[in-house]
Formats: C-alpha cells, structure tokens, sequence
C-alpha cells in the first residue's frame, strides 16, 4: 500500500523557518519524481519544488525561488522541504506528491500538512 505521509507543519511567526518531510513507503522511493504543492483556501493547488529521483535535479516555479530548499535522503524514503522567510501568504495545506519515472501515470499524494503564517 502506498503511502506519503507529511509532517512538520504548524504555526510560525513571518520571517519564521519550518522544516516538512514527507515519508514514503509502498513503491520504489528512489525511482520516483518528488514533489511539494500547496493550496491556500480559495486558491487552486500550486507547484512549490520537484526534485528528481536521486536528488541531483530541482526545479523551482518562478515566485517560489530562493525561500524554499527541496531535499530528499534516498536511504530514508523521505523527502523534505525548508521553508525559510516565511510570509503571510505562504499559509497553506503542503501536500507531497510522487511520481514513478518507470510509471509516469501513477500519481500519489500525501494528505497534507497545514502551515500557518501569523502573528
């Protein structure tokens, strides 16, 4: 059974940093694309970074460079997002989402995890 299960979210002060991790299990971690999203209320879900299967490529949507850092330990099944200078407006629901390069029509996703940026 798949699994992508999120953690480290919570409330933060602007400025303020958070660590996310996701862990998987249940398909082959090291042959997957990750990837973290997020969905504020009322907006669509957006791309926040995807990083390739061994970790050597990443890639960030305009808007979302430099504040965010998209890691993963192969050796862990866990993928990772830093978010550091955080805003008002990064308050969402962080979702993981994998995807095997070997089955590219396979899509898994995590529940999500709420970050909250207030003062």
């Amino acid at each position: 059974q798949v699994q992508l299960v999120e953690s480290g979210g919570g409330l933060v002060q602007p400025g303020g940093s958070l660590r996310l991790s996701c862990a998987a299990s249940g398909f082959a971690f090291g042959s997957a694309v990750m990837s973290w999203y997020r969905q504020a209320p009322g907006k669509e879900r957006e791309l926040v970074a995807s990083i390739s299967s061994t970790g050597g490529i990443t890639n960030y949507p305009d808007g979302m460079k430099g504040r965010f850092t998209i890691s993963r330990d192969n050796a862990k099944n866990t993928v990772y997002l830093q978010l550091d200078s955080l805003k008002f407006e990064d308050t969402a629901v962080y979702y993981c989402r994998a995807v095997p390069i070997y089955e590219p029509t396979l899509d898994y996703w995590g529940q999500g995890t709420q970050v909250t940026v207030s003062s």
